[in-house]
C-alpha cells in the first residue's frame, strides 16, 4: 500500500523546465528517504523530474507551483505530453511499478528505467531489472531488441519489457537469448530409404525403410504401414543422405535443389524454415510441426513419448519487424499450454540465434 495516498499536500514543489524542486530540507529529505523519489541537490533541495512529480501530485504528497501559480493535474500531464517522449506509456509504467513497491529511476536511453529490488537503497543497491516501456501499438524490431539484451546482459541486469495497451493494462515479458540443447541426436548413416514426393508431402511406402527412418531420430508419422514425412524433414534427411525422393510426377528422383525449389511452392519461407529447423536437430532437439499451436515448430529436447514439448519455435528473418499484438500471441499461448516460445532469428546463412521471452509478474 502506498504510504501517501489519503494525505494532505503538505510539500510545495518549484517547476523549472522539466524538473520540479522541493527546496525545504526537512521536507525534501523526507521525502527522499521514504521513497527514494528524486535527486538529492547541494543545499538540501531536491530535485524531480516530470514524472516523478506527477506522480507524488497524483498520491498526495506534492503540490507543484510555476511562478507562484499551482499547476493542476491537467496542465502537468499536458506539459509532460509536450516535454517529455513517450509520456504517458512511461507514466503507467513508472506509476505501476511505484505502486507494486519497487524504487524507481530514470534510465540511461534506449531504456527507460532502472528498477531497484523492494527495500533497495540507490547507489548501494544495484538494479533488479533495467526496463523499456512500449506501446501495444508499437514495433517489435527484433534488430533493436537483441541488442538491448546483450547490452543488458553484459551489464549483468535483467531486461523487462513493458508493455501497455490502449486500456492502460501492463504485460511485463522477460528476455533473454539462450541456446538450446536436447538429446534426440543420431549419426545414422547405414539406410537410404527410398520416398515420394507426391504435392506437400513425402511418403515412404517400404515398411520396413518407414519403421527404420522413424526409429533414428523419430522421423514423420507412422501411418498404417507407410511413414509421412514434411518437406522440412524431406530435405534434412536428403541433407544427410538417409533417404533418396522420387516425384510422383516425374517418376524421377529429385536433387536437394529441385525439392527446395517445389517445397517454395506451397511454403514461401521455406529456406528460412528450414535453417532453423536444421540448426535445431544440430543440436539434438526433436523438431516437429507447432501448426497447432499457431508457431512454425514444437521442440522436445528427449523422447516423445515420455517428454512433452518444451518450446515453440518461430522463425523469423534477421531484420524482422512486426506488430507486438503478434507477439504477445504467441507468448500468451506457449504459456497457456506450459511452453516456452523462442524466436527463432536467421543470423547470416546458416546460423541462428534465439529469443525467449517469458510473461513475468514483478
Amino acid at each position: 500500500m502506498n504510504p501517501f495516498i489519503g494525505k494532505e499536500p503538505t510539500m510545495p514543489g518549484k517547476l523549472k523546465g522539466e524538473d520540479v524542486t522541493v527546496e525545504d530540507q526537512k521536507e525534501s529529505s523526507q521525502l527522499y528517504t521514504k521513497g527514494y523519489f528524486g535527486t538529492p541537490q547541494s543545499g538540501g533541495s531536491l530535485k524531480l523530474n516530470l514524472i516523478e512529480a506527477i506522480y507524488l501530485t497524483e498520491v498526495g504528497k506534492l503540490k507543484v507551483f510555476k511562478a507562484g501559480q499551482p499547476q493542476n493535474q491537467d496542465k502537468l500531464f499536458r506539459l509532460g505530453n509536450k516535454l517529455v517522449e513517450n509520456f504517458e506509456i512511461n507514466y503507467i509504467v513508472y506509476r505501476d511499478l511505484r505502486q507494486r513497491g519497487y524504487v524507481v529511476k530514470k534510465g540511461t536511453p534506449p531504456l527507460d528505467f532502472r528498477v531497484l529490488p523492494r527495500g533497495g537503497i540507490p547507489n548501494k543497491n544495484p538494479s533488479k531489472y533495467w526496463v523499456l516501456a512500449i506501446s501495444e501499438r508499437g514495433e517489435f524490431d527484433i534488430s533493436r531488441l537483441v541488442d538491448l539484451v546483450e547490452k543488458v546482459k553484459h551489464n549483468k541486469k535483467d531486461l523487462l519489457l513493458a508493455v501497455v495497451d490502449e486500456e492502460g493494462d501492463i504485460t511485463y515479458y522477460r528476455t533473454k537469448m539462450v541456446i538450446p540443447q536436447g538429446q534426440v541426436k543420431s549419426d545414422a548413416k547405414e539406410i537410404v530409404a527410398e520416398a515420394l514426393l507426391l504435392r506437400d508431402r513425402v511418403l515412404v511406402l517400404d515398411q520396413c525403410e518407414a519403421t527404420m527412418l522413424h526409429d533414428i531420430e523419430y522421423f514423420g508419422k507412422l501411418v498404417g504401414s507407410a511413414l509421412h514425412l514434411s518437406l522440412m524433414e524431406t530435405a534434412f534427411l536428403l541433407q544427410r543422405g538417409l533417404i533418396k525422393v522420387r516425384s510422383a510426377r516425374t517418376g524421377k528422383f529429385m536433387t536437394l535443389a529441385t525439392l527446395k525449389k517445389e517445397a517454395r511452392i506451397a511454403q514461401p519461407d521455406f529456406d528460412l524454415r528450414l535453417q532453423v529447423y536444421s540448426n535445431l536437430k544440430e543440436k539434438g532437439i526433436l523438431v516437429k510441426t507447432g501448426f497447432k499451436y499457431g508457431s512454425h515448430f514444437r521442440a522436445y529436447i528427449g523422447d516423445p513419448d515420455t517428454n512433452h514439448a518444451k518450446y515453440l519455435v518461430h522463425s523469423i528473418p534477421q531484420d524482422y519487424v512486426g506488430m507486438w499484438a503478434e507477439i504477445s500471441r504467441a507468448v500468451r499461448l506457449a504459456h497457456g499450454v506450459k511452453k516456452e516460445i523462442l524466436l527463432a532469428r536467421q543470423n547470416g546463412e546458416r546460423d541462428v540465434e534465439y529469443l525467449r521471452l517469458r510473461r513475468v509478474r514483478p
